[in-house]
Formats: C-alpha cells, structure tokens, sequence
C-alpha cells in the first residue's frame, strides 16, 4: 500500500507496472534511483496543493492549528518531507544520487537526513502522521524526521490498531498521491471510523483508476467531493508499451480522450477534494487551488 507498487511485471489487476521491490527498502535511494528515470513527478504537484490546503485550514480552524494531516501511502515520507520543509522533489532527486550519499549505511543516511530536513524546516510545519503497509519504508520515514507517528498498517486488510485509532481521532486533512487503486473504499471506511469529524481528503487519482466509489463513500460522512477541473497531472512516463496499452484501453472503456494527455507518454492524474459543504461554501475549491 504505497505511493505507487524494478520489475517492470504488469499488474494483473489495472494494468500497471509493478514497482513494489523498490517501496520497503531500508532506506529510499532505490525508490530514487528507479523513479527519477520515468519522470515520477506527483509528490511535487502534491506540494503546492497540500500546502494550500493546510493554509486554508488554518483560516477556517484557527482553534486546530497546526492542523492534523495524515498521509495515507505514505511511503518513505515524500509528501511530508515537501510539505513541511524548503525542498524541492528534483532536490531530492539529485541529494539521493550523489556519491556521497551513496556510500552512506541506512542508520547514516537516516541521521543525515534528519539533520538535513530539520534545517529546513519551514514555520508552517503540520503535524503528518504516515499510514502504509511497507514496515521499512514508513519507519525511515520516522527514523529521519519527516513523520511525527507512522503506522505500518495495511487498512484493505485488517482494521486498524488501537494507537492508530488514537492517532487519526483528530485529524484534518487526509493526503494521497498515488495509492487509489491500491487502497479503496474499505481503507476510507475504516479511516472515517477512527475521526472525531469527518477530514478533508485529498486525493491525486490516475484518470484510469476510478474515484466514484470512494466519494460515495466520503458523501455518507457529510463530504462533498469536488474535481479540479481545467487540467491534470502527470504522475510519471509510461514504463513499456504494455502499460502505455493497458492505460489506453482502460481510458477507452470509460470514454475519457487522451489527446494532449496521457498522448504525451504520461499517466495524468486528477485531484479530487472532499470536503464538508459549509466549507465549499466559505471557500471554493477554483479560489483555494
């Protein structure tokens, strides 16, 4: 249950390729060294958007501030790293690939890293905790700084655990960049039964990947789910023909167009944002994003 699951096998159930060697490693330089070729770019769409979201929450709740974020496919922290600290995700990129953090064990990169993002950390810090069923990748995630609780819990299996339930009670906002798919309405279910308040969550969605069950979902706790209209996202290139195929018959079955989308090798995701309907009202979704 992460970010996106180096084999390049096509999964049997959507048509992707199958990542999941690289996402519960020790540490995350193989997520890195295989992604930064395909042009994976949805944590840095995530950034501006997620970084909106929690502004707009602080106006709306000055009482819950910093506000309550949980990041569901959590992975190695990514989106927590991007969203509380002064970092770039081609940063990144280039900081996982230089010799010098190559020859590092896991614990010294760990240790690096936690000094690194802590000079970089920005005034606006929200508190993250980080939900994903690979036990490796969420614990760096701790172990370097980026998450203030992670939980190696995979919700489309088992319900979740007692300090997990105390860990999601308040929370504000529910982040997702690439785990639609991966995770689906049981996971939301269960995460809607551990809030005091229905969140808001926010969603990054392939375009074949469909949403609606989940918003179905989220309309039974009092969430109004809206899409963002006017463009989309590329999440990263298509690894072989297999999958450019799988995506564009999949595409074709639902009668969405790929011209001057997925066309240009991409997969295109769209951002879905839940949200109770007295705060559409205060805020609407074309002037908060």
């Amino acid at each position: 249950m992460t970010a996106e699951p180096s084999s390049t096998t096509t999964s049997a159930d959507w048509g992707k390729a199958n990542f999941g060697d690289i996402y519960d490693c020790p540490d995350p330089r193989p997520y890195f060294a295989t992604l930064r070729p395909l042009g994976y770019q949805i944590p840095h769409h995530g950034q501006a958007a997620f970084r909106a979201l929690t502004e707009a929450l602080r106006r709306l709740r000055p009482d819950r501030t910093p506000p309550a974020v949980v990041d569901l496919c959590c992975s190695y922290g990514i989106n927590a790293a991007l969203l509380n600290h002064r970092v770039t995700l081609a940063e990144l990129y280039t900081r996982y690939a230089t010799p010098r953090i190559a020859a590092l064990s896991a614990r010294q990169l760990a240790a690096e890293d936690r000094a690194f993002f802590t000079a970089r950390r920005t005034p606006e810090a929200v508190s993250v905790t980080g939900i994903d069923a690979a036990a490796h990748a969420a614990g760096y995630a701790r172990e370097a700084g980026l998450l203030d609780d992670a939980f190696a819990e995979n919700l489309e299996v088992t319900g979740p655990s007692p300090a997990l339930r105390d860990a999601l009670a308040d929370t504000d906002l529910i982040t997702v960049t690439g785990g639609i798919g991966y995770v689906r309405t049981r996971t939301f279910a269960r995460l809607l039964d551990c809030v005091a308040a229905p969140p808001w969550v926010a969603a990054f969605v392939l375009r074949t990947v469909p949403y609606e069950p989940i918003a179905e979902l989220l309309a039974g706790s009092g969430l109004v789910t809206e899409k963002l209209t006017g463009r989309t996202f590329r999440q990263r290139r298509f690894a072989d023909d297999a999958e450019r195929q799988a995506a564009f018959d999949a595409l074709a079955a639902t009668g969405l167009p790929t011209a001057d989308k997925e066309e240009d090798g991409y997969y295109h995701a769209d951002l879905y944002l839940s949200r109770p309907a007295a705060d559409i009202a205060a805020l609407p979704l074309a002037r908060l994003l």
